[in-house]
């Protein structure tokens, strides 16, 4: 689960004019921007492009000129309002919030009065508020430098699944070269979390088995994997190996069956859940996961993302060296965001879906 729940951050409040520092103004800033709008819950055809108001950074924010953003599942859930429970956070009847988006790779074009350690002009990603627009405030905490061996898109993609893999890993006790002589198994291995937590497993010297679709296991193998299970022809959870580390990113086999492939001191971390039910999602599952696992030798760990500097630091790192290549299935431009969404669910999705923003073209899938 996303600390963001869905794609509203915790610090969400009104912004005020007075939190500027005019020294870091810099150039003059159009007033409006073009950004993607909606005001009504639904599929991507409550999206449009149109023209709005440019955000103003608090004292403790940055404006950012962005470049690139990236699309997620939880862009998805904030636009169709579903589950039900992600509009106690995002707007009962509509949209509290009329410009999606999170992930960006963007530069810094303003600071606010109360910001230090970052300068105009540099590039950065993280999560932001309002992606999906060719500008979007930031908290500074919530950013770091974007590394030169990423793409924009790549930068884009990073911060939300990058960090969800980052911390399921390391709440397995999962970190850099710490990971050998380990079995990992990715259940989701080809999605947007799935592939980062392929490689950075990969990376620690783990032995990582991967759960996706015949379709997808060359893209999985690439990522590092040792081994590919097709879903559709061999249940993972049938084979008799038991892992020292389970990450369920899909969210939908049952407790019994994970457990049983779980080694005796192993770890189960429960990372996503699309079950589809319109009122919570599944969204109590592993709250009872937890309940029934409790006095067992077995850890069952119910994954409480949050968006930290240092985290993003660590993939930054691990991009600049080499070691973490964030896989863009598909870049579209600002005005194709419909086709963005849609291309998310298709199922066919391997890796992350790019917004570019200065793009009028994109790289759509072939």
């Amino acid at each position: 689960m996303y600390d963001t729940m869905y794609g509203m951050t915790r610090e969400d409040c009104p912004l005020t004019l007075d939190s500027l520092d005019d020294a870091s103004a810099g150039a003059v800033l159009p007033t409006r921007m073009t950004a993607v709008v909606q005001h009504r819950y639904g599929g991507p055809t409550r999206l449009y492009v149109a023209e709005t108001a440019r955000p103003m950074p608090g004292p403790d924010e940055v404006l950012l000129a962005v470049r690139a953003a990236g699309v997620s599942r939880g862009v998805w859930h904030m636009m169709t309002g579903l589950p039900y429970i992600v509009r106690l956070v995002g707007g009962l009847r509509r949209p509290r919030r009329a410009t999606p988006g999170m992930d960006v790779c963007g530069d810094v074009v303003q600071l606010g009065s109360r910001v230090s350690g970052f300068q105009l002009g540099q590039r950065v990603f993280g999560i932001a508020r309002g992606s999906f627009a060719e500008y979007a405030v930031a908290k500074a905490s919530h950013l770091t430098p974007a590394p030169p061996e990423l793409t924009d898109a790549q930068a884009a993609v990073t911060a939300e699944s990058g960090l969800t893999a980052l911390q399921a890993l390391d709440a397995a006790g999962i970190t850099t070269n710490t990971g050998v002589g380990c079995r990992v198994l990715v259940v989701g291995a080809a999605g947007g979390v799935g592939s980062f937590a392929v490689q950075l497993a990969a990376l620690s010297g783990a032995e990582v088995t991967a759960v996706c679709s015949g379709s997808k296991a060359a893209f999985t193998a690439d990522l590092g994997a040792a081994r590919i299970i097709d879903y559709r022809v061999t249940d993972p959870l049938l084979q008799g190996t038991r892992y020292d580390v389970i990450l369920d990113v899909a969210g939908g086999r049952k407790l019994s069956d994970l457990r049983a492939s779980l080694a005796p001191r192993g770890t189960l971390v429960f990372v996503g859940n699309e079950s589809g039910a319109k009122w919570t999602g599944g969204f109590e599952r592993p709250f009872a996961y937890q309940v029934r696992m409790a006095l067992r030798s077995q850890r069952f760990v119910n994954l409480l993302v949050r968006t930290d500097s240092a985290d993003l630091a660590r993939l930054a790192d691990l991009a600049s060296r080499g070691g973490l290549r964030p896989r863009i299935h598909a870049s579209f431009p600002l005005a194709g965001v419909r086709d963005a969404l849609e291309e998310l669910t298709s199922g066919s999705t391997a890796g992350k879906i790019a917004l570019r923003i200065d793009d009028q073209d994109g790289d759509r899938p072939s």
